[in-house]
């Protein structure tokens, strides 16, 4: 591939990537092939991807060349883009990180994966994940965890965790991710990218993992915002562009939701990222907001269908099963019928309760962590000089928004220790364009630099100079 400098094109914002293959100045066949040979690389120490399936890649690839040649370009064409192992694609082998299906060659693509390739998308892989998607972080018993390529001895939490190394290690472009209690953002807050969680609903995913069906929405793990724009645009069938989110919004600052610890490093860079929101022209007022009981509703539903998707796999194969994954179908065992009709009237209550906080604000500014990615298998156990659970603890403030279904992003607004630190920016329902607007005016505001995490593939000289 012809020396561009040390940015890779893999690094390149998406509409710069498109407009280099319109003029001519690069091709969807050169790019392809440099993501493979970084994924060649760098996967054996990253652990991002689960599946290859570099045929496809090619293909779609040169598919993508001759549609530019002939003026006939799709939204995505030669847009490299991983997909999650939660998602069903058509001739590949889907695991759902699970040694159950380590063999299971799905025969259709999944709604959004049938969108993506209908846009003319290249697809790289199927990225590691928690089994099921069942965990904050991605370990599951089909090999390493992928690792965080600003500390290689570190979580990037979960689930969707290959999805968020693909992208942060310049190995996609974007990549298609779920959310279902956090999976996209928490990614997004330890790798210092951007992670977009939209309206529950606005994206089905026709086909897909049955799994925290009442909460989950499918989304991109991105570098910037107008790169969420153009995939979210993708998977819509519509043009999205940047309005500005305008000032004047008002704005509540929930530093510490539930009263919950912060680590001081996270809450200092959050809290300093917020006074870019006022810097904005926006009222930012510090309120505590009444987001508690989320897991009332979240916990009996997400159980009640790990029992009836997935019940049988306790007797049929415990020795393969990931901890996590048998510990929540052994609690699923004992659910009642009560217990789940309450879930089901929590999650009513809580919806209507979260919609009621937008009749006084415009937006919802929190910490979208608790902690930087810590240690491999070390989940923080006293955050703040105060005891946290095992379970939440570390990440307990993406969930109450997956009950809500409001659209919600994590943006990476400064560095903790040397680790990146995720804001989360919540709208009301169905305000997912003019969310994107607000991160990307504010993300401009902070100017994250990336850059201070290295390449991780940086070219060899000899490579480099030819």
């Amino acid at each position: 591939m012809p020396d561009r400098g040390s940015e890779s094109p893999l690094y390149w914002p998406v509409a710069s990537l498109i407009e280099a293959y319109r003029e001519g100045r690069l091709s969807p066949v050169e790019v392809a092939d440099e993501v493979l040979a970084r994924i060649d690389r760098l996967n054996p120490s990253l652990h991002a991807y689960l599946v290859r399936f570099d045929d496809l890649t090619r293909r779609q690839a040169h598919e993508a060349e001759a549609a530019y040649r002939a003026g006939r370009a799709l939204p995505l064409s030669g847009v490299p883009i991983s997909i999650k192992d939660t998602f069903p694609l058509a001739g590949a082998v889907t695991t759902f990180g699970s040694v159950v299906h380590r063999h299971n060659f799905t025969q259709q693509d999944s709604g959004v994966v049938r969108r993506l390739r209908a846009s003319g998308a290249v697809f790289t892989g199927k990225t590691n994940t928690a089994e099921f998607g069942q965990s904050a972080t991605s370990d599951n018993r089909l090999g390493p965890e992928a690792s965080n390529p600003w500390d290689t001895t570190r979580t990037l939490g979960g689930s969707s965790g290959g999805a968020a190394v693909s992208v942060a290690a310049g190995l996609a472009s974007v990549a298609l991710a779920a959310d279902g209690g956090g999976s996209i953002r928490i990614p997004a807050s330890f790798t210092g990218l951007l992670g977009f969680k939209p309206t529950y609903g606005l994206c089905p995913d026709e086909g897909g993992l049955p799994a925290m069906s009442d909460f989950v929405s499918p989304g991109p793990l991105a570098r910037s915002a107008a790169d969420a724009r153009a995939f979210l645009g993708a998977l819509l069938g519509r043009g999205m562009s940047r309005a500005g989110a305008g000032g004047g919004l008002r704005i509540a600052w929930c530093p510490r939701p539930e009263g919950r610890p912060v680590d001081p490093g996270v809450a200092a860079t959050v809290s300093a990222a917020v006074a870019s929101l006022e810097t904005l022209g926006h009222e930012v007022v510090e309120t505590a907001l009444p987001l508690e009981g989320w897991n009332q509703a979240f916990g009996p539903l997400v159980l009640a269908e790990e029992r009836r998707e997935r019940g049988d796999l306790l007797h049929r194969f415990p020795d393969v099963l990931s901890d996590y994954v048998r510990k929540s179908l052994a609690a699923a065992r004992t659910l009642t019928d009560d217990d789940i009709a309450a879930g089901r009237a929590a999650h009513r209550s809580y919806r209507a309760r979260i919609a009621a906080l937008f009749e006084t604000w415009d937006a919802i500014a929190t910490p979208a962590t608790a902690v930087t990615a810590f240690p491999f298998g070390k989940r923080p156990k006293r955050i703040a000089g105060r005891e946290v659970d095992w379970l939440w603890g570390a990440f307990p403030f993406a969930v109450p928004f997956n009950v809500s279904g409001n659209p919600a992003v994590s943006l990476p607004c400064g560095l903790a220790d040397g680790l990146p630190v995720g804001l989360q920016l919540v709208m009301p329902l169905n305000g997912d364009e003019r969310l994107l607007d607000l991160a990307e005016d504010v993300e401009e505001a902070l100017a994250f630099d990336r850059s201070l995490m290295g390449d991780p593939a940086p070219r060899p000289a000899v490579e480099a100079a030819s």
